[in-house]
């Protein structure tokens, strides 16, 4: 496969563009990675770089004509780089060989890095962690419609992500559908209750004892777990966790603080905001979400089949797939869900032209 490599300096245009690189293939698509600065992201608790490093998918007839394009915004697994779907999976190939083909037209995708030094952001704006929907939705976005010839509306930009990316990009579904009008989750995650209370998963003795982040590497469930509270249950005064704490241990009993726990479902399980944001779902062109049935957290099941219950419930016209397969599996290749369903979704939902669809009501 033939490659290009061309570097030069990037204007910068609400946000700061520190560098970037092409990367073209012989059937002559292109991938952008350019660095930009975050003032969204300038002053964190937890030492946040606001240099944010972005990579930008480019289809072969962009630099051939004046034409505009419709963008997928992408929010990988936050478990994985980034870029690894391009650099493990070969995305950018899967993608030429899906236009070529017909199974969707010509589109730019980006995907950006949007985790703390914890792990992930989960997309809300935080008192520690920094504020990364407003990154999204008022600097990124608007850094794309300038940089790049967009389609700048919303009927021509689609939100995808993969696992805690999917919780993103419903999320971003919910509240934002003004910018985003098709949503698209691969195996989401905290769509809602598992089988297991969230006050179960954490080791609450070590949280409640440690003197610094560090000290929890390793720690799986008690990285994931404090990562959700630095999003939803943040205390600026409060370190070297800076999170108010929704239960604690005395002697053998765990002890739930009912007001904290409360607040927590609330701003973070997605069910939660369904009530609140029923009308923004509607909204949407297209609005899809699937997960594998032989997922090793059980939890993930259970959640995603109730949540799509409850959409029913309040009449938010939506898809739900429950696939053979596991946690984030059969994603990627010709036979992955990327190539047979979100691909061929975005085809049928993002408009491909200039036409506006109108007004879009959305409640805050």
């Amino acid at each position: 496969m033939l490659r290009q490599m061309k570097h030069w300096i990037c204007a910068t245009v609400l946000l700061s563009a520190l560098g970037c690189v092409d990367t073209a293939t012989a059937a002559g698509s292109k991938l952008v990675t350019r660095v930009i600065t975050a003032k969204s992201l300038a002053q964190t608790r937890i030492g946040v770089d606001p240099n944010r490093a972005m990579l930008v998918y480019l289809p072969a007839g962009y630099g051939h004509s004046a034409q505009r394009y419709p963008v997928i915004y992408y929010l990988p697994n936050a478990a994985d780089n980034f870029r690894a779907d391009f650099d493990k999976h070969e995305a950018q190939a899967l993608f030429d060989r899906a236009i070529a083909v017909g199974v969707i037209g010509e589109f730019i995708l980006v995907t950006t890095d949007l985790t703390t030094p914890i792990g992930c952001s989960w997309y809300v704006n935080s008192a520690v962690t920094g504020n990364w929907e407003d990154f999204v939705v008022n600097e990124l976005v608007p850094y794309m419609d300038a940089n790049f010839r967009t389609l700048p509306n919303r009927d021509s930009r689609g939100i995808l992500g993969d696992r805690m990316g999917g919780y993103g990009a419903i999320r971003f579904g919910m509240h934002h559908p003004d910018v985003f009008g098709s949503v698209y989750a691969l195996h989401p995650v905290g769509t809602g209750s598992g089988i297991q209370t969230m006050h179960s998963r954490p080791d609450w003795d070590r949280l409640a004892h440690v003197q610094s982040i560090d000290e929890l590497r390793g720690d799986t469930f008690s990285n994931i777990f404090l990562s959700i509270y630095q999003a939803h249950l943040p205390n600026p005064s409060r370190p070297p966790l800076y999170i108010e704490f929704p239960a604690h241990r005395e002697g053998a009993q765990l002890v739930t603080d009912s007001v904290l726990t409360a607040r927590l479902r609330d701003n973070f399980l997605l069910e939660s905001q369904i009530p609140r944001y029923a009308d923004n779902l509607k909204s949407l062109r297209g609005f899809k979400f699937d997960w594998g049935r032989s997922d090793s957290n059980q939890d993930h099941v259970y959640s995603n089949q109730a949540f799509t219950h409850k959409l029913d419930e309040f009449g938010i016209l939506h898809e739900a797939e429950e696939y053979r397969g596991g946690f984030g599996d059969r994603a990627w290749g010709e036979e992955g869900r990327v190539y047979s369903d979100v691909l061929p979704f975005f085809h049928r939902h993002l408009a491909f032209d200039a036409r506006a669809r109108g007004h879009v009501p959305v409640r805050e």
